[in-house]
C-alpha cells in the first residue's frame, strides 16, 4: 500500500523555480526520486519549448535487480555510471524511449526514470507530438511523456542543467506517497516509486490510489 512521505498542494497551476545546479543531482536515486517531485523539467529543440511539471517517477540503484546497472556497465548504460545531473535516454519494446536523470556520485550506477509530467508550457506542441489534445494523456506515462517533450536518443549523456535541457526547482513541498514500481519483474516490492498525491497527472494505475 501507499505510504505519505511528505506534505503539500497536489495541483500547480504555476512555476516560478530556478535552474538546479548539477550538485542537486549528486544525491542519491531513492532522495532525488522523491526530491524531483514538483520541479519542472523543461526542453527546448528547434525552437519550440516544452515543459512540465514532474508528478511521478520512479528509483533504480547498481544493487538493484530491476535497474539496467545491475549487471555492470555496458555501452547502453554507461552514463548511469558518471556524475549525476546527466540524461539517461534508453529504447523499449520496440518503440518508446523513456527518460532518466541520473543521480548520485561517479562508479556507482543509479537515476530515476521520470514517469509523469504535467504539462506546463508547450502544449500545442506536445498534443502535435503526440497526436490528442487530451490534456491528461499528454504526459502521464514515461514513454508519452519523452514523445511530448522530444526527448529521445540526442538527448543520452546530455546534461540536465542547460537552457535547452534542464530541471527547474520546486516553489513547494507536494504531498509525496510511495509505493511499488511498475512494469517490473525483479524486486517488485520496493517502495521506489513516488508521486504527488491526488494529482490528476500522474500514470493511470490502480496502485497510484490512495489507501483506503
Amino acid at each position: 500500500m501507499p505510504h505519505i512521505c511528505g506534505t503539500g498542494q497536489y495541483f500547480f497551476d504555476s512555476y516560478t523555480g530556478g535552474m538546479l545546479p548539477q550538485s542537486f543531482f549528486t544525491q542519491d536515486a531513492i532522495r532525488l526520486a522523491e526530491a524531483l517531485l514538483g520541479c519542472e523539467l523543461v526542453h527546448t529543440i528547434k525552437g519550440q519549448t516544452t515543459a512540465g511539471i514532474i508528478v511521478e517517477t520512479e528509483a533504480y540503484r547498481q544493487d538493484d535487480e530491476a535497474s539496467h546497472s545491475f549487471r555492470g556497465q555496458t555501452p547502453r548504460n554507461a552514463v548511469m555510471f558518471g556524475p549525476g545531473g546527466y540524461a539517461y535516454v534508453y529504447f523499449t519494446y520496440g518503440m518508446h524511449y523513456c527518460f532518466n536523470v541520473v543521480a548520485g556520485k561517479p562508479g556507482f550506477a543509479e537515476a530515476v526514470l521520470i514517469r509523469a509530467l504535467q504539462p506546463t508550457q508547450g502544449i500545442p506542441f506536445m498534443q502535435q507530438r503526440r497526436h490528442t489534445t487530451a490534456p491528461h494523456n499528454l504526459c502521464s506515462g514515461p514513454a508519452k511523456l519523452a514523445q511530448a517533450m522530444a526527448l529521445g536518443p540526442d538527448q543520452y549523456g546530455a546534461s540536465v542543467t542547460t537552457p535547452q535541457l534542464h530541471i527547474g526547482d520546486r516553489t513547494v513541498v507536494p504531498a509525496v506517497l510511495a509505493g511499488p514500481r511498475i512494469g517490473i519483474k525483479h524486486a517488485v516490492d520496493k517502495p521506489w516509486r513516488f508521486w504527488i498525491g491526488d494529482n490528476p497527472y500522474i500514470t493511470k494505475h490502480t496502485f497510484n490510489k490512495r489507501p483506503v
